[in-house]
């Protein structure tokens, strides 16, 4: 069943090339990259056995950033926009929580038009990091 309060994604590329992919693209989006959590060696780091190969990339557009947050301080909590990077049968999964949903938890109304274009975005960088590569010579 899938999910309504996700964009989804996959690929067949391996998860440290869509990682690189993403950031890249993200920036050429003007996405600037916050941070990259890597979950497993978090984890395990915290005595935590945990075997699964998983990156949050942590992605923030300021300009977008401060119109939301002009309408309330409170969105800060949701911010910036995650999208995690997993592997899942077989294929290297990229999923975020939709910003226009997210929103819905607070009272703005008036940061429902730029969490849409965020939303879009999201979605075009997910999409563009996805696309299959071709090898030059190839």
């Amino acid at each position: 069943m899938a999910n309504t309060l996700l964009i989804t994604r996959s690929t067949s590329a391996p998860l440290e090339t869509v990682c690189t992919r993403l950031q890249e693209v993200s920036v050429r989006h003007k996405f600037g990259v916050q941070a990259v959590h890597n979950l497993r060696e978090k984890m395990e780091s915290k005595g935590v056995p945990f075997g699964r190969e998983c990156r949050v990339i942590e992605v923030c557009n300021p300009r977008h950033a401060a119109v939301v947050l002009g309408q309330a301080i409170e969105i800060s909590t949701a911010l910036p926009c995650r999208i995690s990077v997993y592997e899942e049968g077989g294929r290297t999964v990229l999923a975020t929580i939709k910003p226009s949903m997210l929103l819905t938890m607070f009272n703005a109304p008036g940061a429902a038009a730029t969490a849409k274009e965020v939303e879009d975005t999201m979605i075009l960088i997910m999409d563009e990091t996805c696309r299959e590569q071709t090898i030059p010579g190839a």
